[in-house]
């Protein structure tokens, strides 16, 4: 893939509506795909009360975003390097009050993120499971919203329900679907159509298919190994996969016009100006 010439982030949303989906292992993988072809890359921890990318890479960062929200650090100090490639924004675990931020506290992240002074060509947000303010607030944000579903009936569901509430209270009406850890090729675009009908008889929303990524053992014994699929098994099913999503990512268009009243942090992002962190009051 080559360089993208024009200056634009694209900012994904990685959600699912339910734990268990995957969401974290797609965006870490991606994040992996995209940093491998060349892209500068950032990953956004936004579970902020359950956070595991950190553990996912075996990371041991200094500081996280507890420090961010009690005003003891700046968001571009808690940034750390992976050895993959990518900049990781990291979460933080087991933190109650960062778990039941609302709506107030989630702009101010999101401000935080336009204060960066750093060149970007993709932001990802592994966003925390349910229907939390987090989830709907960054999902709103993001320029396009990835939806992990696999094949049970619970994530269909809740996948539904989650685009639901996005379309009717949150104006986002366009999202990719990815089917994860799929037993036959071929599945997942099967757990698409199913969603897509569904969503096509009750909402007034359009849904893309992203791809499908295999049920691969190799990703199960990386992930138990706190390493990527990329760095223990290159050639396995499930590294291939996310090439090749890395490489239709690449492909997807960049919305002009910022779909709500939070979007405005991507375009602050790509001025990459130096900024003041805003404190929102």
């Amino acid at each position: 893939m080559k360089m993208r010439a024009t200056t634009p982030v694209q900012v994904i949303a990685v959600t699912g509506g339910k734990g268990g989906v995957g969401k974290t292992s797609v965006s870490v993988h991606l994040a992996t795909a995209l940093a491998a072809a060349g892209r500068r890359v950032m990953l956004f921890d936004g579970d902020l009360g359950l956070a595991n990318v950190d553990v996912f890479l075996g990371l041991s960062p200094k500081y996280t975003m507890a420090h961010v929200i009690a005003g003891e650090r700046s968001l571009e100090e808690v940034i750390v390097d992976a050895p993959q490639g990518f900049r990781v924004v990291p979460g933080a675990s087991g933190v109650a009050a960062l778990a039941s931020l609302g709506a107030r506290e989630h702009l101010g992240l999101v401000q935080g993120f336009s204060a960066l002074a750093m060149r970007l060509d993709a932001l990802i947000v592994d966003t925390p499971a349910g229907l939390a303010h987090g989830v709907l607030q960054f999902s709103q944000a993001a320029r396009q919203v990835l939806v992990v579903v696999c094949d049970e009936p619970a994530s269909m569901t809740d996948a539904y329900a989650l685009v639901k509430v996005l379309s009717r209270s949150h104006g986002v009406r366009r999202f990719r679907v990815l089917a994860n850890r799929v037993r036959q090729r071929g599945a997942g675009a099967t757990l698409y159509r199913t969603l897509e009908r569904v969503t096509a008889r009750f909402l007034d929303v359009v849904l893309e298919y992203a791809g499908e990524i295999p049920d691969d053992p190799c990703m199960l014994r990386a992930i138990r190994a706190q390493r990527t699929v990329f760095d223990a098994w290159p050639s396995s099913p499930s590294a291939l996969a996310f090439k090749n999503l890395a490489a239709a990512v690449d492909k997807w268009p960049i919305p002009e016009a910022p779909r709500g009243n939070v979007e405005f942090f991507v375009e602050r992002l790509v001025a990459r100006r130096e900024a003041t962190l805003r404190v929102v009051r």
